[in-house]
């Protein structure tokens, strides 16, 4: 079993900056990827980014490209999303996931997820 805990959340002015934090507890995690989702109100949930345990290797939503920046910390079993020059539309509930043996973009391809954390971004 994979406990994820996020945290970072909270209110930021447009342009400004914010890092997420998403520690998985309960287990080493040795899985294929964890990644970010977030649901805005009124809209489904999104893929936003997700990075390969082993290779590190990153992949963003085209919104967020350039803007948003997804890392880990292995030894930590910590993922992090660095959220640099946000918009208010980037105002929604961040979920942390994490996949187990396959799958970056999809929602059904994750098997643990964090409870969310509130991102407002503020005009």
């Amino acid at each position: 079993q994979v406990l994820l805990v996020e945290s970072g959340g909270g209110l930021v002015q447009a342009g400004g900056s914010l890092r997420l934090s998403c520690a998985a507890t309960g287990r080493t995690f040795s899985g294929y990827a964890m990644g970010w989702f977030r649901q805005a109100p009124g809209k489904e949930r999104e893929f936003v980014a997700a990075i390969k345990w082993s290779t590190g290797g990153t992949y963003y939503a085209a919104s967020v490209k350039g803007r948003f920046t997804i890392s880990r910390d292995n030894a930590k079993n910590t993922v992090y999303l660095q959220m640099s020059s946000p918009k208010p539309e980037d105002t929604a509930v961040y979920y942390c996931a994490a996949a187990l043996r396959r799958g970056l973009y999809a929602e059904a391809s994750y098997d643990y997820w964090g409870q969310g954390t509130q991102v407002t971004v503020s005009s």
